[in-house]
């Protein structure tokens, strides 16, 4: 499309007035790409405008349900708009569509545990075991939660990570339920 000429250069001036404009004059064509809703959508995410990006993004799901990065905005409008559930749905969706998607992944492991889904953190979460202190403190935690017998090895695991004493003991403290252990 011609009229999108412009598009790169305003979103690399970061102009997301201009862009959402833009953009949403292309959005009123009869066959709108999929990747016009897309873009429209995380403009909008840019600006803030959360409620108005999830419509576009639901759109851009509802034209092309494998686009994996579309899933992966819808459920962060879903956070932002304080949806859990569906964000979590959202980026489960994401991940089947995109398996490599250690954010996907790591976002619906720290919801399926904020959601009381333990074991199902856990089998989000376990691919991601030693990929960043932050995946290992949520695989610890639902370890913890979910009883699951390799807690002591994801605890340990968390504790030997230098760049990650505090949030280990933030980690300990959560699961503990009051009760620190003596011995970490």
């Amino acid at each position: 499309m011609k009229a999108l000429e412009k598009l790169p250069h305003l979103l690399a001036a970061q102009d997301w007035a201009a862009a959402e404009k833009l953009l949403k004059r292309a959005a009123t064509a009869k066959a709108v790409p999929v990747a016009v809703l897309y873009n429209l959508g995380r403009v909008l995410m840019e600006q803030g405008k959360w409620a108005p990006a999830r419509v576009w993004l639901r759109r851009a799901v509802q034209a092309a349900p494998d686009h994996a990065h579309a899933w992966f905005e819808l459920a962060r409008t879903d956070l932002e708009l304080g949806d859990m559930a569906a964000a979590l749905t959202r980026f489960e969706r994401a991940l089947a569509l995109d398996p490599a998607d250690a954010d996907a992944r790591l976002n619906a492991g720290q919801l399926a545990v904020r959601l009381g889904q333990y074991a199902t953190a856990v089998t989000l979460l376990r691919p991601l075991a030693g990929h960043s202190a932050q995946a290992d403190a949520w695989l610890y935690r639902a370890t913890a939660e979910a009883r699951d017998p390799q807690v002591d090895l994801y605890r340990r695991t968390l504790w030997a990570r230098p760049d990650a004493r505090a949030l280990a003991l933030t980690t300990a403290a959560r699961v503990s339920k009051g009760q620190l252990p003596l011995t970490f």
